[in-house]
């Protein structure tokens, strides 16, 4: 049996990243840090554990560390070239790879399975589906 394969990329292509597998989490993010990550009224990204991600192009990638509210830190990396965000990983679970689902290619498939910080989304936004766990 073959694990499926889903690739994901920077603006202009030079960081790839291809995924192995199914994800951990399919998510939607509505806090304030996440809104300006992605420029957006939320963030959408796909968890994948680290030994099922495998990047091309890294020697391009920047980065950026955030210490949010809780104390924890996540690493934010960009492509230095065009400025995409391509993936961040996160303390405590520094253990996967969180890529932003707009970065893979049109036939991904993935589906939100979870949205959080729905106490602070936009008042016309509306995350909906029946296998999505919705928290504040």
């Amino acid at each position: 049996m073959t694990d499926r394969v889903r690739n994901a990329c920077c603006r202009c292509g030079q960081i790839r990243i291809v995924c192995t597998g199914e994800p951990i989490r399919v998510s939607v993010c509505h806090c304030r840090e996440c809104k300006a990550r992605s420029g957006s009224a939320f963030a959408a990204q796909v968890r994948f554990p680290a030994e099922q991600v495998r990047i091309e192009g890294e020697a391009n990638a920047r980065v950026w560390q955030y210490t949010g509210g809780s104390g924890n830190t996540a690493d934010f990396f960009f492509c230095g070239t065009c400025g995409s965000g391509v993936w961040y990983r996160a303390r405590p679970y520094y253990d996967a790879y969180a890529i932003p689902l707009g970065n893979f290619a049109p036939d991904h498939g993935f589906v939100p399975d979870y949205s959080v910080y729905e106490d602070r989304k936009e008042p016309w936004v509306s995350i909906t589906g029946d296998a999505i766990d919705h928290h504040d």
